[in-house]
């Protein structure tokens, strides 16, 4: 890869064979390189000094790549962070880019991907802060990784983040199970379906039912949808009149 300037990496490695052979390599490849042992000092490396991309571990001593991730998000620092780490689960990854990560690299690795992986971040270059999506008095942050409802904040899981996230997205439109399982867990994702389900259930026990909204709906055959008329709390019917209808297309059952 020919460059123009120096390109300055940074590896956040407790395996010091490891993060020393990789040093090495990247710095035959023509990279500067600084390393990191532990989450503390990857984190403040980080963030005292500017980097074109990072190589960040999962499980590091002190602080996990999660939280760094979190935290640099949270900082508005954007630099490409590329994930090379033993945990191979899905759900390890989908979290893991769920929370800012732009790369996700499993151990043992081919050195040649890596170095693949690493032009292609650095050809994307720095991400621009996410725009907050509001729907109503609902405000999701992707950078900052907040969801605020009336003013108050609301914890979500990294899941159920990207699951509201998604709905945002596409606020007002009916989107299949089939399409959130694609953007939400995996193109390629073989477990049962009723995960969304079970998930739709969860969103809506923190993002609805305590606030007296009406958000997520079912659109039965269809989906889901994040209905806009949902994010204002429904009326109570006058004394003596008759009980609200509720459209087909807009139950408000937990599945």
């Amino acid at each position: 890869m020919r460059r123009d300037r120096l390109v300055r990496l940074l590896i956040v490695e407790d395996e010091v064979r490891l993060a020393s052979a990789l040093q090495r390599g990247l710095i035959g490849e023509g990279f500067t390189v600084d390393v990191a042992h532990t989450g503390p000092d990857g984190l403040h490396a980080a963030q005292e000094s500017t980097y074109d991309a990072v190589i960040l571990d999962i499980m590091l001593p002190g602080l996990s790549g999660y939280r760094i991730i979190e935290r640099l998000r949270g900082a508005q620092n954007w630099v490409p962070i590329l994930m090379l780490t033993a945990k191979d689960g899905e759900y390890d990854e989908a979290d893991a880019l769920d929370l800012g990560a732009d790369d996700y690299l499993t151990k043992p690795f081919s050195f040649v991907v890596l170095l693949a992986r690493l032009r292609a971040l650095l050809r994307r270059g720095v991400t621009p802060r996410p725009a907050a999506l509001t729907v109503g008095d609902l405000v999701l942050d992707p950078a900052a990784h907040t969801v605020i409802r009336s003013g108050r904040t609301v914890e979500l899981t990294p899941r159920e983040f990207a699951l509201l996230e998604f709905l945002m997205r596409r606020s007002g439109e009916a989107v299949s199970k089939a399409d959130i399982l694609h953007h939400v867990w995996d193109a390629h994702y073989e477990g049962d379906a009723n995960v969304v389900e079970v998930y739709v259930g969860y969103l809506r026990r923190k993002i609805d039912t305590p606030f007296g909204r009406q958000s997520v709906q079912t659109v039965r055959g269809a989906g889901y949808r994040l209905a806009a008329e949902g994010a204002t709390p429904t009326p109570s019917p006058a004394v003596g009149s008759a009980a609200p209808t509720v459209s087909p297309g807009a139950s408000t059952s937990s599945g």
